[in-house]
């Protein structure tokens, strides 16, 4: 299982302290220093069954500065993964990853629903 997180993100710590205290133990990925691949995101948004949008952190700096809310829906599949695969802070994290499930944040419930049953 691995969790890509930022260190300075507080949902990261929240995750983090979330997967210590029920002994889940975990490699993790600095997100913004070494980002999932392009082949990565793609396996991890097909698996999750969500829509490749959910996947960006749209209450993020960069995701800001770069207008992406006006843009983003004009974009096709490959020009969004290429711009996630380029830059791991328009990455929504936390984002755990195993080969049973991908999550996307940090909901205490969801993430009980998965790791707990």
């Amino acid at each position: 299982m691995t969790l890509f997180c930022y260190p300075k993100c507080s949902t990261c710590k929240k995750a983090q302290a979330y997967l210590s205290a029920r002994g889940i133990s975990y490699s993790y990925r600095n997100i913004k220093d070494d980002p999932p691949s392009l082949a990565e995101l793609s396996d991890f948004v097909q698996r999750s069954h969500l829509t490749l949008q959910r996947f960006f952190n749209t209450s993020g700096q960069q995701y800001r500065n770069l207008g992406l809310s006006k843009i983003i829906q004009g974009m096709d599949t490959p020009q969004l993964l290429a711009l996630l695969a380029g830059d791991g802070m328009l990455i929504k994290r936390p984002l755990l990853v195993d080969e049973h499930f991908v999550l996307v944040g940090f909901k205490q419930e969801q993430w009980d629903e998965v790791l707990l049953k």
